[in-house]
Parts: C-alpha cells; structure tokens; sequence
C-alpha cells in the first residue's frame, strides 16, 4: 500500500538514531535539547509499534496512527498513554471521520487532501486527549 510507504518512510532512520542515541545517553547525564527530544520521539514510535497479540489493525488504521507519530503528534503524549491515544484516536476516526479511513482503503495513497486532513484531525485531538 502506497500510503504506508509515504507515511513510514522516514521512521527506519529515525528508529536507528533513537538506538543509537539511547545506547550513548546510558553513559552520559548531559544531553542538550535535541538529543532529549530524539531519544522522546524514539520512545513513543516504539511503544507506537506494538500491538497486541490477536488483535490486527487495517492497513489504513495502522497508516493513520503511524502518521500521528512520525510527524510529532504523539510527542505531546506521555509514553505510557501512547496505546490508550491509539485506541481513542481510531475510535475518534471510526467514529467521526470514517469516510476519511475509507478513503485511504480504496485510494491505496495518502492524497494531499488527506494529509491535510489528518494534520487538522492530529492537531485538535492531541490538543484535546486526557491520557
């Protein structure tokens, strides 16, 4: 699915850089701004990427929640409430905006008025979600 591969495209490297950061930040204390917010970002994709055993996600439900993260949505999330964000923000897309799930499943892309929708739906739920 091609909207897969926009959305994770960058989020291979980003997972290699978070490793390899984490590695070094366990030997030392000083880390600046970015290193902070690098090691953040790798730990809410990881928690991101789990899912639980017998329970698959679409491709267009795992397309949408992966776009939260790689574009820093789920950095305003505390880690621990990244799977509770995921279940709500499906429910909130199932709920709200299933034409717009329905869109990614026949189209296969990720259309730019797509992506600018789910830049608008992000933005007000995460300024919104209680975890």
């Amino acid at each position: 699915m091609k909207a897969m591969k926009q959305v994770s495209g960058g989020m291979k490297l980003d997972l290699a850089q978070f490793r390899e950061v984490e590695a070094f930040a366990q030997f030392g204390s000083d880390l600046d701004a970015a290193t902070q917010k690098q090691l953040s970002r790798g730990q809410r994709l990881t928690e991101m990427l789990k899912q639980d055993i017998n329970v698959p996600l679409t491709m267009q439900e795992q397309v949408v929640i992966i776009f939260a993260g790689v574009n820093g949505y789920l950095d305003r999330i505390d880690v621990t409430s990244v799977r509770s964000f995921e279940t709500a923000w499906l429910a909130f897309l199932k709920g709200s905006h299933a034409g717009l799930l329905e869109s990614l499943r026949s189209e296969q892309e990720l259309s730019k008025s797509n992506e600018a929708k789910l830049h608008e739906l992000c933005d007000s739920f995460t300024s919104s979600f209680k975890g």
